[in-house]
């Protein structure tokens, strides 16, 4: 399994629409290929950064099958209003599974 990680800071008062606008993409996560989870995480420590976590088969299940998709484009217009800079995007494969 690969975990992708999007941090996102969202422009000021814009929070809520932001949640909302990730609630309603739900379903284009859902039909992804090798999509096996999502769920967005508000960052306590910095007001207006958000943390996606989204569990794929495969690396290239995001980076090559969804990126490449219109369910992608639609999800960038969904979220993007909301952006106060470009997201930073990492992946990452669990190494230790402590319990």
């Amino acid at each position: 399994m690969i975990y992708e990680l999007a941090e996102f800071e969202i422009i000021d008062g814009q929070g809520a629409e932001f949640e909302a606008a990730v609630q309603k993409a739900v379903p284009l996560f859902q039909r992804a290929k090798g999509c096996k989870s999502m769920r967005l995480e508000r960052v306590i420590e910095r007001a207006n950064t958000y943390m996606l976590v989204i569990v794929w088969e495969t690396l290239e299940n995001h980076t090559v099958d969804f990126r490449g998709s219109e369910d992608f484009q639609a999800w960038r217009g969904m979220v993007g209003p909301y952006f106060a800079n470009a997201p930073r995007v990492e992946h990452t494969s669990n190494v230790v599974a402590g319990f």
